[in-house]
C-alpha cells in the first residue's frame, strides 16, 4: 500500500505536471507553433523520492545543477528512473568532468574550450555519448556568476565540440538576463541557433525557459525548457 504521504506528494505533482503542460500547449498555441516543446523538470534541491514519482508519471527529462547533488541521486533512483534522461544544467568545471560524463545524458551548460576537451574524454574513458548543448551568454555585460560562451564564439567552440568522439552537438541553452530584455535576449540566443544549424543542422535543441517566462521562451523559439518550481513547489532540500 501507497503511504499517504507518498499519495498527497504524487497528486501534488501531477497538478503541478498538468498546469505547466497547459502553459506550454497555450504559449504553443498563441505563437503558431505546431512542433513539440520539450519539458525538463529540474529537481535540484528535490528529494530522489520526487524524481521516483515524476518518472511513474511519464517524465522523461530530469535536470540537476550539482554534480555531487545530481551523482547521488541518480544511483538512489534507480532502477525507477530507468528510462530518464538526466541533464546538467550547472556551471561545469573541468574537475567534474569525469564525474559527470558517468551520470549526465546531456550537458547543457558548456562554454569553455577546456570544458569540452574534458568531458570528451571523460565521455570517452567511460564508453558514452554525451549530447551537449553550448550555454550561450546573454547578459549585456558578463557575469562569471552565469557562465556562458558569446555568441561571437559560439561557433569555434561548436567546432571543437563536434571533434570530441564521446560528444554529440545537440543546441543552444540560454538564461533570461535579469533585469534586462527577455525576448530580446530569446532572440539572439535563437540567431545562435540558426547560425549553428547552417552548419551542423542536427543541433536544432535551443533550451530556454523557466517558470516565470517559459511562455516568451516558446515565443521565441525554445524547444525545451527547464522548469523546477511550477511543477515541484517550494524547494526542499535534500539530507
Amino acid at each position: 500500500m501507497t503511504p499517504a504521504g507518498n499519495e498527497d506528494r504524487t497528486a501534488q505533482i501531477a497538478a503541478g505536471l498538468e498546469a505547466v503542460r497547459a502553459r506550454i500547449d497555450a504559449a504553443s498555441a498563441a505563437a503558431g507553433r505546431t512542433d513539440e516543446v520539450q519539458l525538463v523538470v529540474v529537481t535540484k534541491t528535490f528529494p530522489a523520492s520526487d524524481v521516483d514519482i515524476l518518472a511513474a508519471l511519464g517524465v522523461t527529462e530530469v535536470a540537476e545543477n550539482r554534480d555531487q547533488e545530481a551523482r547521488a541521486k541518480h544511483g538512489a533512483c534507480a532502477p525507477a528512473g530507468v528510462g530518464l534522461r538526466w541533464h546538467m544544467i550547472g556551471q561545469l568545471q573541468r574537475n567534474k568532468a569525469s564525474s559527470v560524463a558517468r551520470w549526465a545524458d546531456v550537458v547543457e551548460s558548456v562554454d569553455r574550450p577546456e570544458v569540452v576537451v574534458a568531458l570528451g574524454r571523460a565521455a570517452a574513458v567511460a564508453g558514452r555519448v554525451l549530447d551537449v548543448l553550448l550555454q550561450i551568454a546573454l547578459d549585456p555585460e558578463p557575469r562569471s556568476d552565469r557562465g556562458g560562451v558569446s555568441p561571437a564564439d559560439a561557433l569555434a567552440l561548436a567546432a571543437l565540440v563536434v571533434e570530441q568522439p564521446g560528444l554529440n552537438l545537440r543546441g543552444v541553452m540560454g538564461v533570461a538576463p535579469f533585469p534586462g530584455d527577455t525576448g530580446e535576449a530569446f532572440d539572439r540566443l535563437r540567431a545562435v541557433s540558426d547560425d549553428l544549424r547552417t552548419r551542423w543542422p542536427d543541433a536544432d535543441r535551443i533550451s530556454a525557459g523557466m517558470s516565470g517566462d517559459l511562455e516568451q521562451a516558446v515565443a521565441h523559439g525554445a524547444t525545451q525548457v527547464r522548469i523546477g518550481g511550477a511543477v515541484l513547489g517550494q524547494r526542499s532540500y535534500v539530507q
